[in-house]
């Protein structure tokens, strides 16, 4: 993974937990140095992130990235597909969630920013070792996508659009 790979990943890590996230568990999970974490943390926070040094760890106040939530619908074979698209055009799939009749709201976190995060995805499910939500819901499904910008977001949205993803109704 590319170091502004990582250093997306790593934001958008800190966003979706509720917790500090400690400097040696981000060396672990990117498999980088604690130095070279500290270094990502202090570029981070030039670019404009509000991120938290504490003593139980890294968090994130508030973030540049703007997020939309998409409601989509499309088969097995087209979920590579459709995290190629809002990775290839910039975005990260923050997570995916199903609105369930009994349950409510299921969600997952996902954080997808690379192509190499999908296919670590998409061999999890190929495997049989995960499903996706998607099927509790007949395959209609949202993601919580971020992005650098409103336009990215539109883009990504456009392009959801032209494949049919967006799910009807919308």
């Amino acid at each position: 993974m590319k170091s502004d790979e990582r250093r997306k990943s790593i934001v958008n890590l800190l966003l979706s937990e509720n917790r500090p996230v400690s400097g040696s568990e981000l060396s672990e999970k990117y498999g980088v140095s604690r130095q070279i974490i500290v270094k990502d943390i202090s570029i981070l926070k030039e670019q404009g992130n509000d991120i938290l040094s504490t003593s139980a760890g890294y968090v994130i106040r508030s973030s540049p990235l703007k997020d939309r939530v998409f409601k989509v619908f499309h088969t097995t074979e087209q979920t590579e597909d459709e995290l190629k698209l809002i990775v290839d055009l910039g975005g990260t799939v923050a997570d995916v969630f199903v609105w369930h009749k009994a349950y409510g709201k299921m969600e997952a976190k996902l954080n997808i920013s690379s192509r190499a995060q999908i296919e670590q995805f998409i061999e999890s499910v190929r495997t049989g070792k995960s499903v996706e939500l998607m099927h509790i819901t007949g395959g209609f499904h949202y993601h919580t996508v971020r992005a650098n910008s409103e336009e990215i977001l539109d883009k990504i949205g456009a392009a959801l659009e032209k494949r049919n993803y967006i799910a009807p109704g919308n």
